[in-house]
């Protein structure tokens, strides 16, 4: 996922994004332990957005919060 695409949703967008992200990763670490996983690279890319999400995510939060 792109950071102008997460850059445009809502903090609670970004939490929801967060958590499928999450799920993802999850699915995917499941499919390596049992060998299915042919493209282990996808895990890495997954962590990165992951990372990106919560990243963008504390960004707009602490703004929300020096807005008030």
């Amino acid at each position: 996922m792109k950071t102008t695409e997460l850059r445009q949703k809502d903090v609670a967008g970004l939490q929801v994004e967060v958590k499928e992200l999450q799920k993802a990763h999850f699915g995917l670490r499941m499919q390596k332990a049992t060998q299915q996983l042919n493209n282990t690279a996808t895990l890495r890319s997954t962590r990165r957005d992951i990372a990106r999400a919560k990243t963008i995510l504390v960004e707009k939060q602490s703004a929300e919060k020096s807005a008030k």
